[in-house]
């Protein structure tokens, strides 16, 4: 039975997991060591001994998007943003032909309170780690365990991430979700990583936790290709099933996580939020 106590407590948990994954991105994580791999440290792409991490992006430019206001949860640099690459499938949103979509429309065509009705959406808790990657064990749940973060490889070239909750207080779901764009042909990439890892992970350690039951869930058939699966992570000594979706427009992914600790056989990513995200996108970028 739902109560309004709920949605705290799962908040609570995705937290203090959040801690955890900032700490190892820091460079806490002992199996980084051991595994001889150094994490990424924000989604720039830096390691955490300083160096420039290598990705497909290597020897482009950093830069910051003229147009970016700022603020702190929206870690992602804009790279190459006068790149163009091929057609990325027949749907519609953004442009097919366009390179990565700047900072600064990712911030425009991400959804805002009063876009759902019957949903808040604000700056998520972990904003500002958006694009941090720490080391999972076995390494082909990698792209999985990346996505508590929303991060891929290849890296995003510029990304945002906000929360979104139901404005009814007995809904224990805490959803996040984030816009990320890449060059041409990256997002394939990223969604085939994704599918693969869903064929062969079951169960994974990341950042001092243990995640099981993964499981791919029915492909929701949205944009130019989407993926979805499921999972139960142990966090804190709770039992937190998520689950996410992962949908291609173009260049653009978006990406959405629900995680509900008293609901777990209804857990699910509301559909109406990514079709929402979606058209919102299109209309922006279009």
């Amino acid at each position: 039975m739902r109560t309004r106590f709920s949605r705290p407590l799962v908040a609570a948990a995705a937290v203090a997991a959040l801690g955890c994954v900032a700490a190892c991105g820091a460079g806490g994580d002992a199996d980084a060591g051991q595994n001889g791999k150094s994490a990424r440290s924000k989604a720039g792409g830096r390691t955490d001994d300083g160096e420039k991490a290598k990705t497909p992006a290597e020897g482009s430019q950093d830069a910051e998007d003229p147009q970016d206001t700022g603020g702190t949860g929206d870690t992602q640099d804009t790279r190459d943003s006068q790149d163009t690459g091929g057609p990325q499938g027949s749907s519609g949103g953004a442009p097919k032909s366009a390179g990565p979509l700047t900072k600064a429309q990712l911030k425009k065509a991400a959804l805002a309170t009063d876009d759902v009705k019957g949903f808040e959406v604000k700056e998520s808790e972990g904003a500002d780690l958006l694009g941090q990657t720490v080391p999972a064990t076995p390494s082909k749940c990698q792209p999985i365990a990346d996505m508590f973060l929303f991060s891929t490889d290849p890296a995003s070239r510029a990304g945002v991430s906000r929360g979104a909750v139901s404005k009814d207080e007995t809904n224990a779901s805490v959803i996040t979700f984030a816009l990320l764009a890449y060059k041409s042909g990256e997002a394939d990439e990223v969604i085939d990583g994704l599918r693969s890892a869903t064929k062969g992970c079951t169960a994974y350690r990341h950042a001092d936790y243990d995640y099981k039951n993964v499981k791919a869930a029915a492909d929701p058939g949205l944009g130019d290709e989407s993926v979805a699966f499921r999972l139960v992570a142990s966090i804190e000594g709770a039992q937190v099933p998520a689950a996410y979706t992962v949908v291609r427009d173009g260049t653009t992914l978006v990406a959405f996580s629900s995680m509900n600790m008293l609901d777990a056989d209804d857990i699910e990513v509301p559909a109406k939020l990514v079709k929402a995200q979606l058209a919102k996108l299109a209309k922006t970028t279009g």
